[in-house]
């Protein structure tokens, strides 16, 4: 069977590597999970460098296409939290980037997905919460509840029950801290 593309290369290999991470990654367990030779493999990628590359860009791909879903959000529960759920593996995948941001290619597909996504979720969250603070403050506020997002959340974690009480605890983690939260 002839492939005209490396779709399944790309989307197998990208879950591959967000649920088990690079360790997890052999072009052999790969193939046989795709069902396709890993001669197909090397034809397509060269190496694992190489497809790794791929992967990095079709999460840029599927940051695009979160902050698009993101816009059309009205507030955080149910909204936000059922794209968030929708795209687990995309969050995981970028787990993975957080936890080896030390790799300077990593580096730079979170920031530039991070910078993708996250605009428009702060802006839903600041309506959400109603909050009156300073845009200093705010991006504070928020690179701490990202760490913390990132340090929490696994495949079993991510579900609208647990999303929901992350998001409401963020809230009241909010207001302890003094910042002023206008309840509706």
């Amino acid at each position: 069977m002839i492939f005209e593309n490396n779709d399944i290369w790309v989307k197998t290999g990208y879950e591959i590597l967000a649920y088990s991470g690079i360790q997890g990654l052999k072009i052999e367990s790969l193939a046989k999970k795709v069902g396709i030779s890993k001669s197909s493999f090397y034809h397509h990628f060269a190496d694992l460098e190489v497809f790794v590359n791929f992967l990095l860009n079709y999460h840029i791909e599927q940051s695009y296409i979160i902050a698009e879903k993101e816009k059309k959000c009205k507030n955080i529960n149910p909204d936000l939290i059922n794209i968030l759920v929708e795209h687990k593996t995309d969050l995981l995948f970028n787990r993975f980037l957080r936890i080896h941001r030390e790799n300077k290619t990593y580096n730079k597909t979170l920031i530039k997905s991070n910078q993708i996504v996250g605009n428009q979720f702060v802006l839903i969250w600041v309506n959400e919460l109603k909050l009156n603070i300073s845009p200093k403050q705010l991006e504070g506020i928020f690179e701490l509840a990202l760490e913390n997002f990132y340090l929490r959340i696994s495949p079993e974690l991510m579900n609208k029950k647990w999303l929901t009480e992350y998001f409401d605890n963020l809230k009241k983690v909010i207001e302890n801290f003094g910042f002023s939260v206008i309840n509706s």
